[in-house]
């Protein structure tokens, strides 16, 4: 379908003109003084006030815990991955999505500080989602967990959230769920999507290659934490739930791995949504089918937490 107007209005008002030379060029410094400005904070939802929010550690990785039932009871964990291309975002900058993901699921949320590139390269993004799964097992009493664990991630932070739980598969660590959302799967970005939506649509191809090359470096695309969708055998993976966004160079490779989750047997549920562009899930101030989108994950997370 055509570009939703919502859609069509953020590229108009927010995206670069067509002579921008995107990220490349962007050294160290310039990339750090961008991760403290967030121009469109605002539109991602209100701080709305819960009865526990805390910051702890979980094995070295900086965590921020929400709760939005005021009591103590044992309840499910949702651990969730911001986006970002592994260089930008925080805790901090997703405050807003943290504490939605709580109110709607009803889930203590986990949201994770992970380190990022180009200072911390691959895998250390891996290896700090991995470090704050396997805690959550290893302690649930401090997460006031029930033992109902599950993943989410946007973009590269699904990506994080995909190799996660692989990973717990195979340490005989039981998901309850993983939640894509227009995830990072495949660093060899040779999709016809990369193709149709290579620029002007919120995530250029040309930037892509580079939040690649500033996470992976010379590292081999077909590298199993770095690319899921190359994982030789996906079958007794976690239940999933995939969103893609029609005008995303990521489509085609969430679509194919929720196919892949499918053909091997995992409960595997696929939502596009027509008309939408890269990053829309964390901006409910300016597109309407984030909200729709939220709702649709809570529902399903509720259903398997």
């Amino acid at each position: 379908m055509p570009l939703h107007p919502q859609a069509r209005d953020y590229v108009a008002q927010f995206l670069p003109g067509s002579d921008d030379e995107g990220l490349a060029g962007l050294d160290l410094a310039a990339i750090q003084e961008m991760r403290a400005s967030d121009p469109i904070a605002v539109h991602r939802g209100p701080l709305t006030k819960l009865p526990f929010v805390r910051d702890e550690v979980a094995e070295g990785v900086p965590i921020r815990i929400y709760r939005a039932d005021p009591g103590d009871a044992p309840l499910p964990v949702l651990v969730y991955f911001h986006g970002g291309g592994w260089v930008f975002g925080s805790v901090k900058r997703n405050d807003a999505i943290g504490r939605d993901l709580a109110i709607r699921t009803g889930a203590v949320v986990v949201s994770v500080d992970y380190r990022l590139a180009p200072e911390h390269p691959f895998p250390a993004a891996a290896d700090d989602a991995w470090t704050v799964v396997r805690d959550l097992f290893a302690r649930p009493a401090f997460y006031q967990s029930n033992g109902s664990v599950a993943v989410i991630g946007d973009s590269a932070g699904a990506n994080l959230a995909a190799v996660a739980a692989w990973q717990a598969r195979d340490a005989g660590l039981r998901l309850a769920h993983q939640v894509l959302v227009y995830p990072v799967l495949d660093a060899a970005m040779d999709t016809p999507s990369y193709t149709a939506n290579a620029k002007g649509y919120g995530l250029d191809a040309a930037d892509m290659a580079w939040f690649v090359s500033r996470y992976a470096g010379d590292v081999d695309p077909a590298e199993p934490r770095l690319s899921p969708l190359r994982l030789p055998d996906v079958s007794g993976l976690a239940p999933a739930t995939v969103v893609t966004a029609e005008y995303d160079v990521l489509r085609d490779e969430g679509e194919r791995y929720a196919a892949r989750l499918a053909d091997a047997g995992v409960p595997a549920e696929l939502r596009r949504y027509d008309g939408a562009i890269h990053g829309f899930f964390v901006l409910p101030g300016l597109f309407d089918q984030a909200v729709e989108a939220r709702d649709y994950v809570a529902r399903r997370l509720r259903e398997h937490l």
